[in-house]
């Protein structure tokens, strides 16, 4: 055996050998050659890894067609057809992008691991068009001047808010951070006790309060904070009275707080301004955002500086938005941190094709993915889960999801229903919104007596194997449950329902 081993071992090519055979001539065509190089040299490993340890194995496999002492299969690692398929799957492996397309089965909206908000086609577009050329993002075509970044979404988002001025940084948390930089370095900002949040990321408001240069005033209690604590705390110091909205958590039952409406008033009758991290950002009007507070009421409120995100219930790119009367938002333009935080072209282009949506609420709500999820109707997930379990029905059974598990009788790997559920809005926005969906919920079929059928996949290897799809196919990302797979259809679009059923029915038959 050790001989047929050794001989099986001088077989193997050298890397250059394999590199150059004709098996590998499609691979080096496509693919640079450092990385067939190296791919080659790790198929290779491989191979001489198996023949040496062919022989502890040996003793405990026994049987097995065999030629001449050596394992068939041992043999078929070494041919040039078998080293360059195994070097190729690695070139493939390696060629994948890292950020990749998923489908989201899970019920969430806004899914922040997910990428958040999908950005509907009109902004798809303008990203597009911005990217593949030179544009105007610094220019002025009128006057053949520089301009400014900011004016290509400005006055759509004034005439949308009906704020004075506006301005786009890169996330609603720096956003907070150049607001209090700009606004309130060296001084004081009064915050009420119980919105000292924290929220992805272990991003906490008392430490960007110290990374902006702010100092922390605390008042009122947890869950009770009065409009004469923030009177009697502030000073000679104070140079801003913040609200934080508490987007990803509810305090409930004995709670009293401060309204943005009676907030600014106390700023204006003080000469301090007001600032609203409102954080989710919502511009349009859906009963499921219930008493959701929206920019343009924060705005007409009185207060002069508003925060928020575009990448959640605005349904936009990720950015964070500030608008507000001029002489704040100025004067947070010409900070120095204003260009650390600036964004790119791409991004005021997803934006811009965005708010131009907004125009026309109707419109906004039907084209504009996350408002669309967020507004489903019962039936319509109903008929869209429906569909879907139809579908996947239709696979498994074409593509023999049955098979033979021991008698007579093929038995089922996996029985299939459609049942109610509820939708998350996800990113930290809504946390007690519960929306209406359905999801096709897969089980591993069971034997008379409640054993699970033999041969067959477990819901977490088909979780699994969802999730490590590869092209042509894509990973499906769904949620496990009550020893069953919940495929959730309240963020799908109807157009990726077949999507969703040749992955899944490829995990089921794997």
């Amino acid at each position: 055996m050790q001989k047929e081993l050794q001989a099986l071992l001088r077989v193997l090519p050298s890397v250059e050998e394999l590199a150059q055979s004709p098996e590998m001539a499609s691979a080096v065509a496509m693919y640079p050659r450092p990385l067939v190089i190296e791919a080659v040299r790790t198929a290779l490993t491989e191979a001489r890894r198996a023949i040496l340890g062919a022989d502890a194995r040996e003793a405990g496999e026994g049987g097995g067609a065999q030629e001449e002492g050596v394992p068939a299969v041992l043999r078929s690692l070494v041919t040039p057809g078998a080293l360059a398929a195994q070097a190729c799957e690695r070139l493939e492996i390696a060629a994948r992008p890292n950020l990749r397309r998923v489908l989201n089965a899970t019920g969430v909206v806004v899914h922040t691991n997910l990428g958040r908000s999908i950005l509907a086609s009109q902004a798809i577009e303008r990203v597009v068009e911005a990217a593949a050329g030179y544009s105007t993002l610094e220019y002025r075509l009128a006057t053949g001047v520089r301009g400014s970044r900011h004016e290509h979404v400005e006055d759509l988002l004034t005439e949308l808010t009906g704020a004075e001025a506006a301005m786009v940084v890169n996330n609603n948390a720096a956003a907070v951070l150049l607001m209090l930089g700009a606004l309130a370095h060296g001084r004081e900002v009064i915050v009420s006790r119980g919105q000292l949040v924290e929220i992805g990321g272990s991003f906490r408001i008392p430490d960007i309060m110290r990374v902006g240069g702010a100092v922390l005033v605390e008042v009122g209690t947890t869950n009770k904070t009065r409009l004469s604590d923030y009177e009697a705390a502030i000073g000679p110091d104070t140079a801003l009275l913040l609200r934080v909205h508490s987007s990803n958590f509810k305090i409930v039952g004995f709670t009293e707080e401060v309204g943005i409406v009676d907030l600014s008033s106390l700023g204006a009758s003080r000469g301090i301004p007001v600032a609203d991290d409102l954080g989710s950002g919502a511009i349009a009007t859906l009963d499921v955002f219930g008493e959701e507070p929206s920019v343009e009421e924060s705005v007409s409120a009185g207060t002069d500086v508003v925060a928020f995100s575009g990448d959640k219930l605005l349904g936009g790119p990720q950015a964070g938005i500030v608008v507000g009367r001029s002489p704040w938002i100025d004067a947070m333009k010409r900070h120095p941190l204003a260009r650390a935080v600036r964004v790119d072209k791409m991004t005021l282009a997803a934006l811009e094709g965005t708010l131009r949506l907004y125009r026309d609420p109707e419109r906004a709500v039907h084209d504009i993915p996350t408002l669309r999820y967020l507004n489903r109707s019962f039936e319509e997930t109903l008929g869209l889960a429906e569909e879907l379990e139809e579908r996947l029905r239709g696979r498994l059974e074409e593509r023999g999801e049955t098979d033979d598990v021991g008698g007579d009788e093929p038995r089922n790997w996996v029985t299939l229903s459609v049942e109610a559920t509820g939708a998350k809005a996800g990113g930290g926005a809504l946390p007690l919104l519960e929306v209406p969906s359905h999801a096709v919920v897969l089980r591993c079929a069971e034997e008379a007596g409640g054993q699970a059928v033999a041969g067959g996949p477990s819901v977490a290897e088909i979780e699994r194997r969802l999730r490590s799809a590869a092209p042509p196919l894509l990973p499906v990302v769904a949620r496990v449950g009550r020893d069953a797979l919940f495929i959730d259809v309240a963020a799908l679009a109807e157009a990726e329902l077949d999507l969703v059923a040749d992955t899944v029915s490829w995990a089921v038959r794997s």
